[in-house]
């Protein structure tokens, strides 16, 4: 079962917050070599936006466990990578 491995991790934000930014950052690393591979997935802005996404499956994870803590973490990393996203979108 998936939950088993998850109940052991600590309750802690800081254990959130690098969940919530080591996940998306290898899902992103491995998108975006794809979208300088092929020329037609150089726009699809929205690859990016699901692996931000994944966040909001592992918070709800979480919460389902009572691992408030961890939620709260994942939470904030879902907006620093949000940040960095616009940012992205509003440089040429």
């Amino acid at each position: 079962m998936i939950q088993d491995p998850l109940k052991r991790i600590k309750n802690s934000v800081w254990t959130g917050l690098s969940i919530g930014i080591t996940v998306p950052g290898i899902l992103l690393s491995l998108v975006w070599y794809l979208m300088h591979k092929y020329p037609f997935l150089a726009k699809a802005d929205l690859l990016l936006i699901g692996c931000i996404a994944v966040n909001a499956v592992l918070m709800h994870q979480f919460f389902k466990l009572e691992k408030d803590q961890l939620g709260r973490g994942i939470i904030s990393a879902t907006f620093i990578w949000a940040m960095l996203f616009f940012f992205y979108k509003i440089n040429p």
